[in-house]
């Protein structure tokens, strides 16, 4: 299932790459992308850069993403506390991004979707102002989807907003 996902990845690339090769002025442009392809019970989630994807399941709220920048790398490889990531001025590089290079691999992530699991795709603009514990929270509430994410989007804004902010929810009904 995620190979129409993954080509469709690759044009994109391809198409920013180009356009920024074309037009020295856009060199070194590039974006974050998260995505989910969905099948019967199965799930895929694809990203590039540090946008995002979580589940929400049963009340728990699990990241399924790797962010590509230079602190979460920092982080995982135990050269820096998250704290320390928190506060670093270097929070906003990004190592992997759509368009930066003519070549870009997403990371894939398959999983097994249960009846009722919300997973939400979000940009580091809505987990940068927001904990876990407040998008959990936000997220348990009994209100459409719609309403959902207009709450999670003002909440971030209403924390700080100091950058885009995006995110879209989908509930698993298999």
């Amino acid at each position: 299932m995620p190979g129409a996902v993954e080509e469709a990845i690759l044009a994109a690339n391809d198409a920013i790459f180009s356009r920024a090769q074309q037009d020295k002025r856009l060199s070194g442009m590039g974006t974050t992308l998260v995505a989910l392809a969905a099948k019967e019970n199965r799930v895929w989630v694809l990203n590039i850069g540090d946008s995002r994807c979580y589940r929400l399941r049963k009340g728990n709220l699990q990241l399924l993403t790797l962010d590509h920048s230079l602190v979460e790398e920092q982080v995982r490889m135990g050269r820096m506390t998250r704290a320390e990531a928190l506060r670093s001025p270097y929070k906003n590089v990004i190592t992997r991004a759509l368009g930066t290079q003519g070549q870009v691999t997403p990371d894939v992530f398959e999983m097994e979707a249960e009846p009722q699991d919300l997973f939400l795709l979000c940009t580091d603009g809505l987990t940068r102002e927001l904990s876990d514990q407040v998008v959990a929270s936000l997220l348990s509430k009994d209100v459409p989807l719609e309403q959902l994410c207009s709450g999670l989007v003002e909440a971030a804004k209403g924390a700080g907003g100091h950058d885009n902010i995006t995110c879209l929810l989908v509930r698993a009904e298999v």
